[in-house]
């Protein structure tokens, strides 16, 4: 298995391989996405110990407030502690996680990142600085994801892919929880990949790493990026929650 901060080209190209297939005889987005995150948490190890590389992958979608279930929806009212302004209000949901803890193996028992509401730029930005800074690394304006024009949707969708490294996760304004996570699960790096869908959606995977990842591992996480979206695109706009 590949060791993530040695990752070769050959790795890549194995990787990018499975990543692809991972949408075969699956019925929602979401059972691709925790495919997904299994594989990433399966197969890149710490060449040291053997070990599991990553304390935590998760895979992050947007959607507007009015396509999530009444359970997403109740969970989105709780944290604004109000209805939002409108059903297009668009909110980041966790659409899959796997790690070391039981609780984070499964989406719905998530207590902080089951569904976050992301009425304005600001609120984006400060519940997630990483992907907000991802998402500028694309080319893109944070308001352009909350509120996407569709005449300008297929622009976006050809955006280069991209990725955001955290080489050094302790002490990193982009790591917000550093006394109850980053500290006490020794987080050395942390490594987030995403693009734009049509439907204008943003995904993102997000993994956290006990191994520093060096900038030329993180580089060739821009290729994943495209099996990934290649793996999702059947179920763009179509069924998304198992």
């Amino acid at each position: 298995m590949p060791n993530i901060d040695n990752f070769t080209l050959k790795d890549m190209v194995g990787f990018s391989a499975a990543l692809r297939r991972m949408g075969s005889d699956a019925t929602s987005m979401e059972e691709v996405a925790d495919r997904i995150v299994h594989y990433l948490h399966d197969h890149l190890i710490d060449k040291k110990t053997d070990e599991k590389a990553c304390v935590l992958v998760r895979f992050f979608k947007t959607h507007a407030y009015g396509d999530l279930d009444e359970d997403l929806q109740e969970f989105a009212r709780n944290i604004l502690n109000a209805s939002p302004g409108s059903p297009a209000m668009k909110c980041l949901v966790l659409l899959a996680s796997v790690g070391m803890l039981p609780e984070w193996c499964s989406r719905k028992q998530s207590r902080g990142h089951k569904v976050i509401p992301l009425p304005t730029r600001e609120r984006f930005i400060e519940a997630f600085p990483m992907v907000g800074e991802l998402v500028q690394q694309m080319g893109l304006e944070v308001n352009t994801v909350l509120q996407p024009d569709p005449a300008v949707i297929m622009d976006m969708v050809q955006k280069t892919f991209n990725v955001f490294l955290v080489s050094e996760a302790a002490g990193s304004v982009y790591i917000p929880a550093q006394d109850d996570f980053v500290i006490p699960f020794d987080v050395r790096s942390v490594l987030g990949f995403g693009g734009i869908l049509p439907s204008g959606n943003l995904f993102v995977i997000i993994m956290f790493s006990k191994v520093a990842i060096p900038r030329q591992t993180a580089d060739m996480f821009k290729s994943l990026a495209l099996s990934v979206k290649i793996a999702i695109l059947p179920f763009d706009g179509k069924t998304i929650f198992t």
